[in-house]
């Protein structure tokens, strides 16, 4: 039996996360303040993510954060703050791209869903392979992955996630502006 396709649209700040509910989407994605590719986005704060979780869950729509930037020594610790406060307000999955933080979690939150970003440029199978015996529930298949792969990818055993648009993506997963 195949999964359901989920819609999910990404959330720069409240008015979009809004927007996307009202568009009918099945879950969103975003940021926080820190360790998230989209510094460009608005991002969320603390508390606007605990206002965010609870217009979602209320909704049934879920709520995915990205901590999707590699990990420099100084600022583990502070990542798995975001983590722990993350799971103390009920997210739905993390996307992750750092292979240390996605062992972390894991290792110590082993009923998160955690997702494999597509920052971590998984674009064969064995890519997926590897992931799934990792404990990822879902990968996010690097941008410029054929579809053969694709399809090939969702006969895993493995949630599969593509992307359908392209607006500002160049070049190779990983490499975003």
């Amino acid at each position: 039996m195949k999964d359901k396709i989920e819609l999910l649209a990404p959330a720069g700040n409240m008015d979009s996360l809004k927007a996307a509910a009202a568009a009918g989407c099945d879950a969103v994605y975003l940021g926080l303040q820190s360790f998230s590719a989209r510094a460009f986005a608005g991002n969320f704060s603390h508390d606007e993510f605990i206002e965010a979780i609870a217009y979602c869950h209320i909704r049934d729509i879920k709520i995915y954060v990205t901590i999707n930037t590699m990990l420099f020594e100084t600022e583990i610790e502070n990542a798995k703050k975001e983590v722990q406060f993350l799971y103390d307000n009920d997210v739905d999955g993390l996307l992750i791209q750092d292979l240390g933080l996605f062992h972390y979690v894991r290792t110590c939150y082993p009923d998160l869903d955690v997702h494999c970003s597509t920052q971590m440029h998984i674009h064969n199978l064995v890519g997926v392979n590897f992931m799934k015996e990792q404990g990822a529930s879902r990968v996010v298949m690097a941008r410029e992955t054929p579809i053969e792969a694709i399809k090939e990818a969702c006969r895993i055993g493995v949630q599969i996630e593509v992307f359908v648009y392209g607006a500002i993506c160049i070049s190779y997963s990983g490499q975003c502006l």
